[in-house]
């Protein structure tokens, strides 16, 4: 069991940086002038990672409790999925969310 709890994190921790190159990926594709989607494709990287190490990080003073900490959660892995799907990678967002759901509901269950 402990090896499945293990994988679980280590589905969370690629699950993180899905969320950050789905935000990125976005960035770059919206339709603006090219200085915009640099700006969106770097930036919106950059201010997840903060709100994350802020509010979300196992070692922040700040940490979220729950019900916080779901609610920031899916407020970050939802536009992520949202994002997927609408630059046309519909099947990949979905398993995105899919996954998503799977491990925070492990986690919660097991207290990581």
């Amino acid at each position: 069991m402990q090896i499945i709890k293990l994988v679980n994190l280590l589905l969370r921790f690629l699950l993180e940086l899905c969320l950050l190159g789905a935000v990125g990926f976005w960035g770059f594709q919206t339709r603006t002038p090219l200085i915009v989607r640099i700006g969106l494709g770097f930036g919106l990287p950059l201010v997840v990672m903060v709100v994350w190490a802020i509010f979300l990080a196992p070692a922040s003073p700040r940490r979220l409790r729950e019900p916080g900490l779901l609610i920031a959660e899916v407020a970050l892995f939802a536009p992520a999925v949202g994002a997927l799907y609408s630059t046309g990678h519909r099947g990949l967002g979905v398993l995105f969310g899919v996954f998503y759901g799977i491990n925070r509901l492990l986690m919660t269950i097991w207290r990581q």
